[in-house]
């Protein structure tokens, strides 16, 4: 009875260690590699969806503040004022001359 108990847990840890091998081994294959790929690309996909959404609810709140700004008359806060005050950093660089109007 003992020896066909250590038998047993010999058989199930052999079922285990092939089975482990023979993933890591299918995943060196093209089509292992290929697939990897694949879910790779399709959560760069996902976070890129994710990342436009992002932007495009923070471009829609600052613009809805710059709306309620101009609908009561406020100064509108102009974060990069300083910026394209500064000679070296002014639209000419920003813009080559070709670029400007």
């Amino acid at each position: 009875m003992r020896r066909l108990f250590w038998l047993g847990i010999g058989v199930a840890v052999g079922v285990l260690v092939v089975r482990k091998v023979t993933r890591t081994a299918q995943s060196y294959t093209p089509a292992g590699i290929a697939s990897t790929l694949s879910q790779s690309a399709g959560g760069l996909a996902g976070s890129l969806r994710s990342f436009v959404a992002d932007v495009r609810v923070g471009m829609a709140e600052r613009e809805q503040e710059i709306h309620q700004a101009f609908a009561h008359g406020e100064a509108f806060d102009d974060q990069f004022a300083d910026l394209r005050e500064d000679p070296r950093i002014g639209d000419r660089e920003i813009f080559p001359e070709e670029h400007q109007r």
